[in-house]
């Protein structure tokens, strides 16, 4: 069997091969080491790559299934991590210079639950530095490029992850998601991303950006891969004191889709948005009805003022979670005469331009006279927005949305504007003002690049989201 068949695998197609000995996987291992060899010097979707590491686990899987134990879908499975989840012993940059050097002393709670589920950990794929961007583009080690179109952004801030899974430099991969950045990437690489419920999944070793926001999840060929990674992942953690033994996913059978409600939010159709995005997303609502869901229009008050107040709680957390990288306690250090240089000349050498904006306009937010104004009244309009979602639930199952406003722009569009870089996040950063979880899933292309249709679930409802998405799925197929 020549190396192209062990490629093109989803991890249900690889769980099934491997189980039947069609191939081993360490054989399966290889060759997606060599696909990465083959295709990163052009789309820099890697940071680390860890050869011997995985190659080890992978031989191990092989052991593990010659005994004759019953191993679960994950085991022998390559897949790729975002470079700000801590994997031990190996390399964790959060696409930051001043973290250049950092080697993680222990396992995140998600790789740890991944490592008991057998699978086998490829690299560290690139991302903005410290998870800040729509783009890719802010990562101190070099853009990644969309495999659609190199001249192109694949979306951020995991577009390292989601340009591996859609040029089959992996079988799948994790992503975290603050503002968007699992589910804007995937629609823009043409891949599954799913942001699980606030709560739902252990941020444990994942380098805080925003704390209240944040979320682990994956990047995946289909919407029945992203429940695999989502169920080996999931559950409360000691080590996160927002996690929650939240029920498991519960999943339908039904094949079509009636008694699903799906809302259509007014305010998410108006104007900013490509017309070819409107178009697809439009076509899959019409799949969606095809299949026996009711659509209907619904309300989502204060969707514009949940992007003012991402922008404003989000920098508030993130300068006070990256003042740890200071050069003393952590990351690269740049000596000056005194210990006030020591923190200045490492701060302004190892963190890029974006990382340092977002920094001060948190301290500014927070700083004495200007706290209510913004701090406060922005936690305040918060709660209003997560009570708009769960009223919009009271009459649908989802809501839908384009999962961008626009398709993947060419790479130094954008960069100069950072509002209008910030605008693109507009469909996603209510998600996770709200805490709720959300799907992307790829429901067409305009000019030979991606398209993206999010649906939204209420709080830990993921089965039904996984249910209508992959309904959706074969119907589009």
């Amino acid at each position: 069997m020549s190396m192209p068949l062990f490629l093109g695998q989803t991890i249900t197609s690889s769980a099934e091969a491997l189980e039947k000995g069609e191939m081993t996987s360490q054989e399966l291992t290889h060759a997606y080491l060599g696909q990465i060899r083959g295709l990163n010097g052009s789309l820099n979707a890697y940071i680390s790559v860890f050869d011997e590491q995985a190659m080890e686990q992978a031989k191990a899987s092989d052991t593990r299934r010659a005994s004759g134990q019953t191993l679960g879908p994950l085991d022998g499975v390559p897949i790729a991590i975002k470079d700000n989840i801590l994997v031990q012993g190996t390399r964790t940059t959060a696409g930051s210079k001043i973290l250049e050097q950092y080697i993680a002393v222990h396992d995140a709670t998600v790789i740890r639950k991944l490592k008991a589920a057998g699978a086998v950990i490829l690299g560290k794929t690139n991302l903005d530095e410290f998870a800040m961007g729509s783009s890719t583009e802010r990562s101190a080690y070099g853009p990644t490029k969309n495999p659609h179109d190199v001249e192109r952004i694949p979306g951020g801030t995991s577009g390292g992850s989601a340009c591996a899974v859609a040029a089959d430099m992996c079988v799948a991969a994790l992503g975290s998601d603050t503002g968007g950045s699992i589910r804007q990437p995937a629609a823009m690489c043409g891949v599954v991303g799913l942001k699980p419920t606030y709560g739902r999944v252990s941020r444990s070793g994942l380098i805080a950006h925003a704390s209240s926001f944040d979320q682990i999840g994956p990047l995946t060929k289909t919407v029945e891969d992203a429940g695999i990674v989502l169920e080996a992942m999931m559950g409360s953690d000691p080590r996160d004191q927002t996690t929650v033994d939240a029920p498991p996913l519960q999943r339908g059978n039904a094949k079509g889709l009636q008694g699903v409600t799906i809302g259509l939010p007014k305010e998410a159709w108006g104007a900013g948005m490509m017309d070819g995005v409107r178009q697809d997303v439009m076509e899959g609502v019409e799949v969606l009805k095809s299949l026996g869901a009711e659509v209907k229009e619904v309300s989502l008050p204060y969707t514009d003022e949940a992007l003012a107040v991402y922008y404003v709680l989000g920098p508030c957390e993130i300068s006070a979670n990256l003042s740890r990288f200071d050069g003393i306690r952590y990351g690269t250090r740049v000596e000056g005469n005194n210990l006030i240089e020591t923190y200045l000349h490492s701060r302004g050498q190892g963190l890029g331009e974006e990382v340092r904006r977002r920094i001060m306009l948190g301290t500014y937010a927070l700083s004495k006279g200007y706290y209510d104004a913004y701090y406060r009244q922005a936690n305040k309009v918060r709660t209003l927005i997560r009570r708009a979602y769960q009223d919009a639930f009271k009459e649908v199952d989802v809501l839908l949305t384009p999962t961008a406003p626009s398709t993947a722009w060419k790479i130094g569009e954008k960069i100069s504007d950072p509002l209008m870089m910030y605008l693109e996040d507009v469909f996603t950063v209510g998600i996770n003002v709200a805490g709720v979880p959300a799907i992307s899933v790829p429901c067409g292309s305009h000019e030979g690049l991606p398209v993206g249709m999010q649906l939204i679930g209420n709080l830990f409802e993921e089965g039904t989201l996984l249910d209508i998405a992959s309904a959706f799925e074969k119907a589009n197929a």
